[in-house]
């Protein structure tokens, strides 16, 4: 057994790639435009992700990442191929919780009130948001925020709240673009703690989009690169780190960590020529 495997009981298990928060990708195709002037921005792709995992999607600016994400949350319909979401197919707002680069709150309303109102549009009774609320905040470290207004609280905290938004329907799969992107180099570390933490404890399927490696390999269960556009998959591989019972900073530091970044990054650059 290896060093860091060592300081983990176990790893998460592969699971069936059916069933509640699965996600299903035949021969999937996106292109934009027509004729002369359509580009082909991703595929095709086969891809399948079993319940729980918590899939990165990794490779250089233009390599159709965001546009995947976008065809699996049912913002956009593929030009060819299908998925499926939980074995039907994608709705907006329906099939996951979605967290942008941007946080997207709404300004004129407290921490809470962003909260309260996900919560209502997904169907929370009245009587139950405010135990529903401190249950979230709590979750992404934001207990006692709750009165504050959205200029009072900084960039990395705003994040938090657009996760704890995604979080309030009870919605098998997250989907997170470049979350962090705008964040500098501390908060966006100690994000990537929170969210690492709360994707094991809610146990929903995640895919989440980066041009890191590093955060790539910190967060994912499975890493899928992508090559330049049209993106196809160049590597799928599944990250054999512990998700729970290690130090955040002891499985960055460790060995295995730091070979599987460096494939990853290789990867990223060879798929981008």
């Amino acid at each position: 057994m290896s060093s860091i495997n060592a300081l983990a009981e176990g790893i998460a298990a592969p699971g069936r790639p059916t069933g509640k928060g699965s996600i299903r990708i035949r021969q999937v195709a996106h292109r934009y435009g027509r004729g002369e002037d359509a580009l082909t921005a991703v595929g095709p792709i086969d891809l399948d992700v079993p319940p729980g995992e918590f899939l990165v999607l990794v490779g250089a600016s233009g390599c159709g990442k965001s546009t995947l994400l976008r065809l699996i949350a049912g913002f956009e319909t593929a030009t060819q191929g299908s998925i499926e979401v939980s074995g039907t197919a994608p709705a907006p707002g329906r099939t996951a919780g979605m967290v942008f680069q941007q946080p997207r709150l709404f300004p004129w309303k407290t921490v809470g009130g962003n909260v309260d109102l996900a919560l209502k549009y997904a169907g929370v009774r009245r009587d139950q948001r405010a135990v529903r609320r401190g249950e979230l905040l709590h979750r992404v470290g934001l207990g006692e925020t709750a009165h504050r207004r959205i200029w009072e609280i900084s960039g990395g905290q705003q994040q938090r709240v657009a996760i704890a938004r995604a979080l309030a329907a009870e919605h098998s799969l997250l989907l997170l673009d470049e979350p962090f992107a705008a964040l500098d180099a501390l908060t966006r570390e100690r994000l990537q703690d929170d969210l690492r933490r709360v994707g094991t404890e809610s146990g929903r399927t995640a895919v989440f989009v980066t041009h890191s490696a590093d955060e790539a390999v910190f967060l994912g269960s499975r890493i899928v690169v992508l090559t330049k556009r049209p993106g196809r998959i160049a590597l799928d591989l599944p990250v054999d780190l512990p998700r729970s019972g290690v130090d955040a900073d002891e499985l960055r530091a460790a060995p295995e960590f730091a070979a599987l970044r460096r494939e990853v990054g290789l990867a990223v650059k060879a798929a981008a020529t």
